[in-house]
């Protein structure tokens, strides 16, 4: 599943074209994806203006000149590209070597860039785990799929303080921790594993037990939170993992895997400085876990 930093890449990909762009028509080619799609989806979008695209956690948001936003996610296997319609102005790539197969073209929006020209932007999804919701702008943050979302793995609102102030005494592992999204929004399987190893914890501690007795944060809390920013950074700069269905919105793949320290590399040497452990395999509430047993306590 695309985790935050595809999300963020994607968004990026969709700015250049989306943002300022008049939708012209929208196509919606099956009445479902995983949930059904809102009433009057493509009337709701015909005409409007995209004044801004955001990302909150792992959703993509799309905010109208109306007042609404379009809110979608892309479940396990879906991806937005860009092809340009007949003009040479429109800006962006539009070249993409996956999810071609038109069955799967489930929605899609037809615009008129800021820039000129015209566009498609394509909504792909063979799984259809993905979805699209509205919400009206100023409700968004309680919006049943916003509301409840914890803080974001980015920036400096994430440090010691906080993931002290998040954990306290809970007993659930620190991965779990990591991925209850109700305490961090965004945080997938790949990037916790990643930002356990290089904060040197390991994924089935208790997360309360880097917690100092007076719920103040400890060394561990600020290493955690450090790894956890730098992390989500380096992937995004990388343009997120290309793990089986993930592309970018113009076709790229991402490269981070090729920088996984732990992930997949289930007995392969840790490749930390003067350790001589070897990455393991544990299955914890049924996602696998990669971590090295030397260096992570």
């Amino acid at each position: 599943m695309p985790e935050l930093p595809e999300v963020e890449t994607v968004r990026r990909g969709l700015a250049p074209v989306m943002e300022g762009a008049r939708i012209l028509s929208v196509e919606q080619r099956r009445p479902d994806l995983r949930f059904p799609f809102p009433a009057d989806f493509t009337g709701r979008l015909a005409g409007r203006r995209v004044d801004g695209l955001s990302r909150r956690a792992k959703y993509l948001l799309a905010h109208l000149d109306d007042g609404l936003t379009l809110i979608s996610h892309l479940g396990m296997s879906g991806s937005w590209r860009i092809e340009a319609d007949g003009h040479d102005n429109v800006p962006g790539q539009f070249h993409h070597d996956r999810s071609k197969n038109a069955t799967h073209d489930h929605v899609v929006f037809h615009l008129a860039p800021k820039a000129g020209g015209r566009a498609r932007i394509v909504f792909n999804d063979p799984r259809r785990f993905g979805f699209m919701a509205f919400a009206e702008s100023g409700e968004l943050a309680a919006h049943p799929l916003i509301g409840k979302l914890g803080a974001e793995p980015t920036g400096n609102m994430l440090d010691g303080a906080l993931l002290a102030a998040l954990f306290g005494n809970r007993r659930a592992p620190l991965k779990a921790a990591l991925l209850d999204q109700r305490l961090i929004a965004g945080l997938g399987n790949i990037y916790v594993c990643e930002a356990l190893w290089r904060a040197g914890l390991a994924p089935d501690r208790a997360a309360g037990s880097i917690v100092a007795k007076s719920g103040g944060p400890t060394t561990a809390c600020d290493r955690l939170a450090a790894a956890i920013r730098a992390v989500i950074a380096d992937a995004i700069e990388a343009g997120g993992s290309s793990l089986r269905d993930y592309v970018h919105a113009d076709g790229a793949l991402g490269y981070f895997q090729h920088r996984f320290a732990v992930y997949d590399r289930e007995g392969e040497p840790c490749p930390k400085l003067n350790c001589d452990g070897v990455v393991l395999r544990i299955v914890q509430s049924g996602r696998s876990t990669f971590y090295c047993p030397s260096c992570q306590r």
